[in-house]
């Protein structure tokens, strides 16, 4: 597995970063075809970005991303919501994400506080514990504003000449003051895939990095020059030693853990099945099948829902895909 430059960590369910950010809890994706975190209620509105106020003078509803990526939460009847800090234009320095319902939406860096805009916080969690829990408008704007502050925070200099940025439109994009060069906001793409026997079986492994007894299906990042199919068929030799064909397109969802868009399939295993490790990247694979997944007699801990990775195991196991 290659990893882009810019810290960005193994493709999906990377292990906490060591910010005090726990592991969710592994439990089934929520039904549905799309990805939890590929949901969005809102609309981007890209041309306001150049706008010299995008809100058009409207108030703004805004939300504090702290150091650790965490933000105010509010429960609302069991279901937790984010608590937006109402604002009477835009405040400086604030990323512009869109809006929805004619209402303009917004995201800051700041710290933890008690209260948000006269408001108890409840908590203040990230995007792995509650994007299963929001609903469609949080999700989307949540992941969102999470991304573009990983970017604000990865990408303060110029790699032309390494001068300090200055910001525009809104927060999306970023000049460089001596080449006059506009930079703009960096996803980088990744495949995740279920490689299956034709039959009733499919491959999960594990990192040595991941909690105790957690699999998952295989992933790595798209090289230069490759396709994401290319990258399917590569990685998946490299980890576990399988050829595969028939590889299929099963979804996306951004993954902004800094900065990933993960690419979902599924490929089919042909001609020698025996699982031949990379120990460098992977501690365990093994073959599991459709029952063992479903009654829960497979791996101790699957990926937990909020991942694309759960979203294509579930859809598998009930023979969606």
């Amino acid at each position: 597995m290659s990893v882009p430059d810019g810290g960005s960590t193994p493709a999906d369910n990377p292990p906490p970063s060591g910010d005090g950010v726990s592991w969710p809890e592994s439990s089934p994706s929520p039904a549905g075809a799309v990805p939890v975190l590929s949901r969005s209620a809102h609309d981007r509105s890209h041309l306001a970005r150049s706008l010299p106020d995008p809100t058009g003078g409207r108030p703004v509803r805004v939300l504090t991303v702290d150091e650790r990526r965490t933000v105010p939460v509010e429960e609302d009847g069991g279901r937790p919501r984010l608590l937006w800090e109402e604002r009477t234009g835009l405040p400086e320095g604030a990323i512009y994400l869109g809006e929805a319902d004619g209402v303009p939406y917004a995201a800051v860096r700041g710290d933890r506080r008690l209260t948000v805009g006269g408001r108890p916080a409840d908590t203040w969690a990230g995007l792995r514990d509650l994007g299963a829990d929001l609903d469609d408008l949080d999700a989307g704007l949540l992941a969102e504003a999470v991304a573009m502050v990983e970017w604000h925070e990865r990408h303060r200099f110029s790699p032309l000449s390494g001068a300090r940025t200055t910001i525009e439109r809104a927060g999306w994009v970023q000049r460089d003051p001596e080449t006059g060069a506009e930079l703009f906001p960096r996803t980088d793409p990744a495949v995740i895939m279920l490689v299956h026997d034709g039959g009733d079986r499919c491959v999960l492994g594990r990192q040595a990095v991941w909690p105790p007894g957690r699999f998952s299906i295989l992933a790595g990042f798209v090289e230069p020059g490759e396709s994401a199919e290319g990258a399917v068929a590569r990685e998946v030799a490299e980890e576990v030693g399988l050829r595969v064909t028939d590889i299929r397109y099963a979804g996306s969802q951004p993954w902004p853990f800094p900065q990933s868009l993960m690419l979902g399939y599924t490929a089919r295993a042909e001609g020698d099945l025996t699982l031949r490790l990379d120990p460098t990247e992977i501690e365990e694979a093994r073959w599991f099948t459709r029952d063992e997944l479903r009654s829960g007699t497979g791996p101790q801990a699957l990926p937990p829902a909020v991942s694309i990775a759960r979203h294509i195991i579930d859809r598998w196991v009930t023979q969606d895909l």
